[in-house]
């Protein structure tokens, strides 16, 4: 009966393992769920950060590109060119002879004193002498 006592009794170290390894592996699998849901929060909150400063440099481009839009509409004024045109360069109207219209059916005069490889066509010059 000894025999049989001491072996009730003992314990082996590869029963206990054969125990504890189910605890261990859900341990395991636990600690790596853990670790891949942290990692993927992680990488949720990064992409909200980069997705906030892209949003913030588009409203700001588009802010700026508005602003250029206003400048351009502004540098085009009709009003804006010719005051330039008369005090930055110098320009003037032109005398009502030295400005010719060309319409479908162009005076005869005109004609005469064109140039030949363009007939019809007349070009107001200084003085208003054609070409």
């Amino acid at each position: 009966m000894s025999k049989a006592s001491s072996q009730r009794g003992s314990v082996s170290v590869t029963g206990v393992l054969l125990h504890l390894l189910p605890a261990v592996l859900l341990f395991t699998l636990f600690a790596a769920v853990g670790i891949l849901h942290v990692t993927s929060r992680v990488m949720v909150v990064d992409m909200g950060y980069r997705l906030s400063r892209a949003e913030a440099e588009s409203r700001t481009l588009t802010r700026e590109n508005d602003r250029l839009k206003l400048e351009l509409a502004t540098l085009k004024a009709p009003t804006r060119l010719e005051r330039v045109a008369r005090e930055q360069l110098g320009m003037s109207m032109p005398a009502g002879s030295a400005v010719v219209s060309l319409g479908a059916d162009a005076p005869a005069r005109a004609s005469a004193s064109a140039s030949p490889d363009k007939p019809g066509v007349r070009v107001a010059g200084r003085g208003g002498a054609a070409r």
